[in-house]
């Protein structure tokens, strides 16, 4: 066992956002109000949606399966609570377009009693582990969705020496990580045990911002002595939370461009998904429900709550009350998250927080002025990128080139720039735009 220290490495450049924490990161994990009717997307994940299992007016067990994985590249989808598929159709997603789903009406009193498979032992060989994950339904739940089990397969070719658990929770206003350090360590340690076996890790490092200090105090307090896991509290920066900037912060290690974190020996969980690993797995359950904060200056009710996924965003609002003058709601957090333009869209796998801004907050500023070469964006950018000159070629529609000779595809959109921008220029939606076009450029000449 080896106790946590305050490590000073930190990665290059960076900013430092008000944290807006202190509103949820006392309140403690609480079970949601359960919806009427749950709306369930087939794709709730990086990859192929997954594949009905299920037909309409079929009465389904809260775990019990609904949709089935549609190859390595997937996860199945389970049922959130008992009740009676209502109807299988397009629904509505945070981006905006209709997806393939199944509306889900929940019996009276539900969600008690959870349909469970075949359990998984932390022993078991690394391939049962990794399609027990699978099986389970387990994305990232740190918000990028991407299926569990495809980041634990380490390559023939690769080594991982450093499982490296994420537990900074940089974005302003989250606190869903830390709540689950605090009320799910031995879920955590149990998840380590699992990860540990899936990756062949000698050791594990859990990653923890300085603004939690008394979850890093309390892991430490419960670390298992047969377990090689340690514990480094990193300085408050943002976006620490990306890998290849903790890889950074904790190992001293820069993963090269174009690179994964495998490249240099290192597999990043997030603590909330390594939880529900430890949780679902002994239990041969699939994953059902997630902790949500939810938070701003427009909730009258803020907290952390455990949400079943595929509620309705509409119902979570009118169940924590929300302001009359309410003007965005964001999916996730102010940087990374998304703004919805539509209350009736899910809860779903990758769902971290619901933060809810009133008229007060949201000052809309449209007018967008010439780049006036002060660099702020430069001395932001935490991959020491040069937003500024790409900025000027996404305006000018030179994709290509940006992709060439500005490593457009490293930008991982954390917002660094566009939050430092003194003209107001919207550079990550503008860097958006042009990955996805160059892209579709480059799958067309594959195909």
């Amino acid at each position: 066992m080896k106790l946590f220290n305050f490590h000073k490495n930190t990665f290059k450049h960076g900013i430092h956002p008000p944290e807006f924490k202190d509103d949820t990161k006392d309140l403690p994990i609480r079970q949601f109000s359960f919806a009427p009717v749950y709306i369930l997307p087939l794709s709730q994940h990086i990859g192929q949606p997954a594949e009905l299992v299920v037909r309409e007016g079929q009465e389904v067990a809260r775990g019990q399966l609904l949709a089935k994985a549609n190859g390595y590249m997937s996860v199945p989808l389970h049922a959130p609570v008992s009740g009676i598929i209502q109807k299988i159709k397009p629904v509505p997603t945070v981006g905006g377009k209709m997806s393939e789903g199944i509306y889900l009406e929940a019996f009276p009193y539900s969600g008690q009693e959870v349909a469970e498979g075949t359990p998984i032992h932390y022993d078991a060989d690394k391939s049962d582990i990794l399609q027990g994950i699978q099986q389970a339904g387990i994305v990232g739940l740190g918000g990028a969705a991407f299926p569990t089990h495809v980041k634990l397969k380490v390559p023939e070719d690769k080594t991982c020496d450093v499982l490296l658990l994420n537990g900074v929770e940089c974005e302003p206003f989250l606190t869903t990580d830390h709540r689950v350090m605090l009320e799910q360590a031995e879920d955590i340690f149990m998840g380590i045990r699992y990860l540990l076996k899936a990756t062949g890790a000698n050791e594990c490092i859990i990653g923890i911002e300085a603004n939690k200090k008394n979850a890093a105090k309390h892991l430490e307090s419960l670390l298992p002595e047969d377990l090689p896991i340690s514990v480094k509290v990193v300085p408050v920066k943002y976006p620490q939370g990306a890998e290849k900037m903790l890889i950074t912060s904790v190992l001293d290690i820069e993963v090269p461009s174009g690179g994964l974190p495998i490249d240099v020996g290192v597999v990043v969980v997030n603590v909330a998904t390594t939880a529900e690993i430890g949780r679902l797995l002994p239990r041969g359950q699939g994953i059902q429900e997630r902790v949500v904060t939810i938070t701003g200056p427009g909730v009258k009710k803020k907290g952390n709550y455990l949400i079943p996924i595929g509620t309705p965003l509409r119902f979570v609002l009118e169940e924590v009350g929300v302001s009359n003058d309410i003007s965005e709601v964001y999916l996730g957090g102010p940087m990374m998250g998304v703004s919805v333009s539509n209350l009736d869209i899910p809860i779903v796998k990758g769902t971290s927080g619901i933060v809810v801004f009133t008229k007060n907050e949201v000052k809309v500023n449209d007018r967008v002025f010439a780049c006036i070469k002060c660099g702020s964006c430069v001395d932001a950018c935490p991959i020491s990128l040069n937003p500024s000159k790409m900025g000027l070629l996404a305006k000018a529609e030179s994709y290509d080139q940006m992709a060439e000779d500005c490593n457009l595809m490293d930008c991982f959109e954390c917002g660094s720039c566009s939050y430092v921008c003194p003209s107001n220029i919207p550079l990550v939606q503008r860097f958006r735009i042009a990955k996805s076009i160059v892209r579709k450029r480059k799958a067309k000449i594959h195909a």
